[in-house]
């Protein structure tokens, strides 16, 4: 069973268009991404899934393996699912497809290790998110944050941009709300089947990958992480949060 790693970007996202070669401590966020990625010990292959000539030149300069896609994908699974379908040698049902998202710069290893551990551990989870801890009520009412309800069984049930779950009176971390931190990883049979279903409703509705799952015969997993400081990119303000935080972060420090 081998385990491959998939980091789709875009030039063209709508909130930060250009985003994934913009500079974080002089290097373009990609990058960061990519040597971040590369850092974790389990991967049979890393490589980058683009439909833009400037990231696929990007990659060829850094010496990154890159694989070309259609320009027509607007979830980054099916630009995954387009790219595994194009990797030599191919990838056998079981094989794990890992999607890591280009806007998670301060990404750190051990969270691959989080998303993957399950399947290898239990045949019958399909797939997983990383699922980090909510701690502050700013992060829980950001849009820009993807919520997560599961149940007892840690299957996801809905995802949302909305503060949820509702919490009555003031927000805590006892209320353990969760969110997607941008990690996912499938059984290649099941992303495949994902990648062949019409986007639904309330993936549309909601702007989220993981809502497409909930009209499929199967379930995502939660792979809980515990909250640390480590933020996305989604607009360029979230540039000066992310360099803030970096600057004292120990993966930063071994390869700046």
């Amino acid at each position: 069973m081998k385990t491959i790693g998939i980091v789709p970007a875009r030039m063209a996202a709508s909130r930060f268009p250009g985003k994934p070669l913009y500079p974080i401590h002089g290097r373009p966020m990609l990058e960061h991404v990519m040597l971040r990625a590369r850092m974790y010990q389990g991967w049979d292959q890393l490589v980058l899934a683009t439909c833009d000539r400037e990231i696929e030149q990007f990659a060829k300069d850094k010496g990154f393996p890159v694989i070309m896609t259609g320009a027509h994908h607007t979830r980054a699974l099916d630009r995954v699912a387009e790219a595994a379908e194009r990797l030599d040698g191919g990838v056998a049902d079981d094989d794990i497809v890992v999607c890591v998202q280009g806007d998670e710069p301060m990404m750190r290893p051990d969270m691959m290790e989080a998303v993957v551990a399950p399947l290898r551990a239990d045949p019958s989870i399909p797939c997983t998110v990383l699922a980090m801890h909510i701690t502050e009520e700013s992060i829980w009412r950001n849009p820009d944050t993807v919520k997560i309800i599961h149940n007892e069984a840690g299957e996801v049930l809905y995802t949302s941009r909305a503060p949820v779950p509702y919490c009555k009176g003031s927000f805590t971390a006892a209320h353990m709300a969760r969110r997607i931190y941008g990690i996912f990883a499938f059984r290649w049979q099941y992303l495949k089947a994902f990648s062949a279903h019409p986007e639904t409703r309330l993936e549309q509705l909601e702007a989220c990958d993981s809502n497409r799952i909930l009209d499929m015969p199967f379930r995502q997993h939660i792979a809980p992480y515990p909250y640390i400081e480590s933020f996305s990119v989604d607009s360029p303000q979230d540039i000066d949060l992310v360099e803030r935080h970096m600057a004292a972060d120990t993966y930063w420090a071994q390869y700046k």
